[in-house]
């Protein structure tokens, strides 16, 4: 049920969706927003109330920061008491990654944000804009018979499909069906009509706040295991200066070499401090460190963890945690929890299949 009544505030950061063609010069340029409707005329039959901000300058997602990600979350901040939804226009390489550090620092989130782009400028003929920016702004405004949001959660919209932020990945640089969330189901699939999977969808609790919070430490680091990679490449990263955190990227279901070079770096670097989270490889599927001798070296070494989480999860999460300077040990045990969503563990799946 959409509410008339509703208030959307939509923010281009940028991007190709808020792109058009000078018809002079052929290049891309952002189009005026104060004419959005000139450019999509449909939206004049939705019955609330749209409103925008638009970054200046705007972003293109490749060179998107932590700081980006502060800045969205005050212009939420700014105005969450005058919304009842919000709706982020985002260049698609990296909006993955922006909506899965929002879903951290919007706790408690009680309305809708959806992330939506596009692959071709919206003054393309046969541009997906037109399509994915209605129905995100639909989507926003969308709520219950009891007059709360059906989607209180920051989310990405893409070709039809609506999926948490924290588990999308970006899977392809040509097509429209550009985001997938292989170990979580859509929250919504668009058709004729948008049907919710109610129960895949968090809710908050209605009698506490939103918190917003602003505390990112990007002293992460990743690395991707590979037949033949040597003692020299996994030392070099492992001892980068200042590092605060490690993503392990194993094969399979959390497997790395048995190397006793290997193992020793990595039992060294546990040693310093220094949090190593592992994540699988594969896009479906999840770590699970107890199933193979390879898997339980690494968890006698130290390592945790990531479950299911996506690249691009763990990386925040671990941005999240480490700024706001929990402990050690501390930020173990809430990598291996969902905070919002953002994993399923062995455990829990297993209850799932019994």
């Amino acid at each position: 049920m959409i509410d008339i009544n509703a208030h959307i505030l939509l923010i281009y950061t940028g991007g190709t969706i808020g792109m058009v063609e000078n018809s002079r010069t052929g290049a891309l340029e952002p189009f005026d927003f104060s004419h959005l409707t000139g450019h999509l005329p449909e939206i004049q039959k939705f019955r609330f109330q749209i409103d925008h901000i638009v970054f200046d300058p705007v972003i293109d997602s490749s060179e998107i920061t932590p700081e980006h990600w502060k800045k969205i979350v005050h212009v939420i901040e700014d105005n969450y008491a005058d919304y009842d939804g919000f709706v982020i226009l985002h260049g698609t390489d990296t909006m993955a990654f922006t909506a899965s550090a929002l879903s951290f620092m919007l706790e408690n989130l009680h309305k809708p944000v959806v992330l939506t782009g596009a692959q071709l400028p919206i003054g393309k003929l046969r541009t997906d804009a037109k399509e994915n920016l209605i129905t995100a702004l639909e989507i926003a405004a969308d709520k219950d018979t009891l007059g709360n949001p059906i989607v209180p959660e920051v989310c990405v919209f893409f070709q039809n499909d609506l999926l948490r932020g924290n588990r999308t990945t970006k899977v392809n640089a040509e097509n429209f069906n550009a985001f997938k969330s292989y170990n979580y189901p859509n929250l919504a699939k668009s058709g004729i009509q948008i049907r919710y999977d109610r129960k895949a969808i968090i809710h908050p609790n209605y009698d506490k706040k939103t918190v917003f919070h602003y505390r990112l430490d990007n002293r992460i680091a990743s690395l991707k295991l590979f037949p033949g990679i040597d003692r020299e490449t996994v030392q070099a990263i492992l001892t980068l200066k200042n590092v605060k955190a490690i993503i392990l990227e194993t094969y399979g279901s959390g497997n790395a070499p048995l190397s006793p070079w290997f193992l020793d770096l990595i039992r060294e670097t546990v040693k310093r401090g220094v949090i190593i989270v592992n994540i699988t490889q594969c896009n479906t599927g999840m770590v699970d460190m107890q199933r193979y001798e390879t898997g339980r070296e690494l968890l006698r070494a130290g390592v945790v963890s990531g479950f299911d989480a996506t690249f691009e999860a763990a990386l925040t999460k671990l941005m999240f945690l480490v700024g706001h300077r929990y402990e050690k040990e501390e930020i173990k045990v809430r990598m291996r929890v969902p905070l919002v969503g953002e994993i399923t563990r062995t455990e829990d799946r297993l209850n799932e299949t019994i």
